[in-house]
């Protein structure tokens, strides 16, 4: 049982990888065709980011009315018939409308599908799940890039975007063998299913003791208000995780995600097949540092872990000014300005991208933490959609080098509020970080550092 959730997490993770990352090539082609311009090729991509905001605000209450499995279900039958529609519509408006309810779709696995995974597997492979999770994620897109790189030459739009549609399928028959969380069973009062299901994944497991721990918990997660969160002592750690989710995305990294080829165009490079292929080396290069960071960050802590990756950001960004600045593309600056590229993607998974989500979880109670998660989601896509849809008319209007000297700002901005306000957590527990929070964003004199298994 454990293999096949860890089979149905990955799966699902893939596939939405790939379905944020297809986009990339086959906006090349889709331009070609429909003559679109900048705004209207940023439309292709904001919406399915519009689409994720409206999936990530239902998501919650969907997922604990109807079941972690069936909100599942959901999500894959929407990958399946949006992706599909929208490598069948020849149609800017309806291709838009695809990428909506495909982003809704999104939006539910955002919130949905680390919580089935995280309350669905044996405690013993837990964690190793919910890691192989995010890599799933970063692979996805890389998968994307070298399909996309694969119909370069036939320039088939439409196989690029449709395609997930069959894993998707695939995926679907994997899920219903599968049964709903013991969480959610015990949540809507149904011990005996709970207690069979917990038998099922981990047959070795003591199933009484453990829905009275999972009741226990239900118990200290209840009563939390939106308002209390805004509200001393919670006020500074609820500005922190909006703020850093904010961010996380309006420093750029989606815009290489979604438009690197683009960049890569603007750059002197030539050839769809290169153009398209060279971000699949970017992501490479990006699942090999979220890799990374996730085996370091114990070991060094958040903080240099963070400020690295984003001065990493800022060293590129100016590498980036300088190249478009000094019109040096085809005198060798295309190969300068690939490489920033590549450190820029790469820094961000090694920073932001591995350990942002660690100080929503960390930074509240248990009663608070699912708000807490979800407002620094929301902030998140809102910068998302941001930079989706001005990212292009930037570059068209300003250039490259105002464009990258834009992100520079707000890398730099980032910095300074990492350096300044993010609070280094390793070794700590969960009470003492709460205490950091609770006593005006300062560590007491003396803070517990033995794990706590219980919040």
């Amino acid at each position: 049982m454990g293999r096949k959730i860890a089979i149905a997490a990955a799966t699902i993770g893939i596939i939405y990888g790939y379905d944020i990352g297809n986009v990339s090539g086959a906006l090349l082609f889709i331009t070609e065709e429909m003559r679109l311009s900048p705004a209207l090729q940023g439309s292709v991509t904001t919406v399915l980011v519009a689409g994720n905001i409206v999936g990530a605000l239902i998501a919650g209450k969907l997922a604990t009315a109807v079941g972690r499995k069936p909100t599942m279900l959901i999500v894959v039958a929407g990958y399946a018939v949006f992706a599909a529609w929208s490598g069948l519509t020849s149609d800017i408006l309806w291709l838009d409308v695809s990428r909506f309810f495909l982003g809704i779709s999104i939006g539910l696995s955002l919130v949905v599908a680390p919580i089935f995974l995280a309350e669905s597997a044996p405690a013993a492979i837990r964690g190793r799940l919910v890691v192989g999770y995010q890599v799933a994620t970063v692979t996805g897109i890389l998968l994307a890039y070298l399909v996309d790189w694969s119909l370069a030459g036939s320039g088939n739009w439409r196989l690029m975007l449709a395609l997930s549609a069959v894993p998707s399928v695939l995926v679907v028959f994997l899920l219903v063998r599968l049964p709903d969380t013991a969480r959610w069973y015990v949540l809507k009062g149904r011990h005996e299913e709970a207690r069979a299901t917990l038998r099922l994944v981990d047959p070795g497991a003591d199933a009484d003791r453990e829905i009275a721990e999972i009741e226990a918990e239900i118990s200290t997660q209840t009563g939390g208000r939106l308002s209390e969160m805004f509200r001393a002592p919670y006020s500074s750690a609820t500005m922190f995780v909006l703020t850093l989710g904010f961010l996380v995305q309006i420093t750029g990294i989606n815009a290489i995600t979604y438009y690197s080829p683009t960049i890569f165009k603007q750059m002197g490079f030539e050839g769809n097949a290169t153009i398209i292929g060279l971000p699949a080396i970017v992501q490479a290069a990006a699942l090999v540092a979220t890799i990374g960071s996730l085996f370091i960050v114990d070991r060094f802590g958040r903080r240099p872990i963070l400020l690295g990756g984003i001065a990493s950001m800022m060293l590129s960004s100016l590498v980036m000014i300088l190249v478009f600045a000094t019109g040096s593309l085809g005198s060798g600056g295309s190969v300068w300005g690939f490489l920033a590229i590549l450190v820029f993607t790469a820094g961000f998974n090694f920073g932001f991208g591995s350990l942002v989500w660690v100080y929503a979880s960390e930074s509240f109670p248990a009663r608070l933490r699912t708000l807490g998660a979800s407002l620094m989601l929301t902030t998140d896509l809102i910068a998302n959609l941001i930079v989706a849809q001005f990212f292009l008319p930037l570059m068209d209007g300003l250039g490259g080098a105002t464009t990258f000297v834009i992100f520079l700002v707000l890398a730099a901005i980032s910095f300074a509020f990492v350096l300044r306000f993010a609070p280094e957590t390793k070794g700590r527990t969960l009470e003492s970080i709460r205490t950091y929070w609770e006593n005006g964003a300062r560590w007491p004199e003396t803070t517990p550092t033995t794990p706590d298994r219980k919040a």
